[in-house]
């Protein structure tokens, strides 16, 4: 078995990856963000440069299908910054899309994912690496239903892991029920995100000790709540054994909040955050959190 991350330019070792930003989007358009879209190439590769000068080396993208991915300018923004970008399907909450286009997908939504995974979005000639879908608020409802087990079905035909949106940090546990114990995804293969939103440490450890992938992702002024707490958080997870599934993201989703626009950007995961958490973990475990963590969650041996 050769496990590998698929990156736009291509699969790479897990141990190239480097410093990870494992949840992350370069560009990204919803309804429900009018007039804040990330939608801009020449900020795109500015805030990929400024994660680089301060010691990123990957970016996870968790931008799913039908809002806004800009494909086909990954590549030459992956090499022009020297950063690895990984690329996802998948599809949000239904919120995000006009009710026809999810209607036209009906159908062949995990020929889409798989498709997507295998041979490459549009054109582009990029594959995905992984599959974004999404809960809502402290529930799953119809349309979290249909698009996790499309993921699932992908899943099972390409062994791509799963990324999910956890609406406030909420409904972690009613995920890994769907997916792992109705649709048989190894909990492995799972990636939970904004479980820093949610300050419930019982669900935290309950999801850790399921077998899944934890992100704390979203940091910075634009959650500022949840910034000072998650240190002690990371630290509760790492001491009952579980340092080796956390992940740590930044998240960036609406223009004001990348650095070349005055926000706090995908650089601060690193100049900001890391300082804070090795204080409280120590550098070994936030480095091995930042570099080795992201390789196994989105390593796959690819069909």
């Amino acid at each position: 078995m050769v496990n590998r991350v698929r990156t736009v330019l291509g699969d790479v070792r897990p141990e190239d990856l480097g410093v990870c930003d494992a949840h992350d989007h370069l560009f990204i358009r919803s309804p429900k963000l009018p007039g804040q879209e990330l939608d801009d190439v020449p900020a795109a590769r500015s805030e990929l440069a400024a994660f680089r000068a301060a010691g990123g080396a990957s970016v996870v993208q968790w931008t799913p299908y039908g809002m806004g991915r800009r494909t086909a300018d990954l590549p030459p923004l992956s090499r022009a910054a020297g950063v690895h970008v990984v690329c996802a399907t998948g599809l949000h909450q239904a919120a995000h899309y006009d009710p026809q286009f999810l209607d036209a997908l009906r159908a062949r939504l995990p020929d889409l994912f798989v498709s997507e995974l295998t041979t490459g979005i549009g054109a582009s000639g990029v594959r995905a690496g992984l599959i974004k879908v999404a809960a809502g608020f402290h529930a799953l409802d119809a349309h979290a239903h249909w698009t996790m087990a499309a993921a699932a079905e992908a899943h099972h035909e390409t062994g791509a892991p799963i990324a999910v949106h956890l609406e406030h940090g909420t409904a972690a546990l009613d995920v890994l029920d769907l997916l792992c114990d109705e649709l048989e995804v190894p909990p492995h293969r799972i990636v939970l995100g904004h479980l820093n939103r949610s300050p419930d440490g019982v669900v935290q450890r309950q999801a850790a000790e399921a077998g899944c992938y934890l992100a704390f992702d979203g940091p910075s002024l634009a959650h500022h709540a949840t910034d000072w707490r998650m240190p002690d958080a990371v630290k509760a997870l790492a001491d009952a054994g579980f340092g080796h599934r956390l992940l740590l993201g930044g998240d960036t989703v609406v223009s004001g909040a990348r650095s070349v626009d005055g926000g706090p950007g995908m650089p601060y995961l690193l100049r900001q955050l890391r300082p804070r958490l090795v204080a409280t973990l120590g550098a070994e475990l936030v480095n091995h959190i930042l570099t080795r963590n992201p390789g196994r969650a989105f390593a796959v041996d690819w069909p």
